[in-house]
């Protein structure tokens, strides 16, 4: 394999790695209860997906009473 004829610098090495940032989520709304989330996923909050329910969500209490 070929190599390179000079070594590449600290700061052309950083300034190419410093392109590499977090972008932001991309949230939308839940056709049904109109809360943030997460495009191609169901709802954590209802459980909607594409306007039709896809996942049942149990209670918040139901969930204390299984760890108890």
């Amino acid at each position: 394999m070929a190599q390179p004829k000079r070594r590449w610098s600290k700061e052309r090495t950083r300034l190419r790695r410093s392109t590499w940032k977090l972008e932001e989520t991309n949230l939308s709304t839940c056709s049904n209860c109109g809360e943030a989330v997460l495009s191609h996923k169901a709802c954590p909050s209802c459980g909607y997906y594409n306007k039709r329910q896809a996942v049942e969500i149990k209670e918040k209490t139901e969930k204390k009473e299984e760890n108890n």
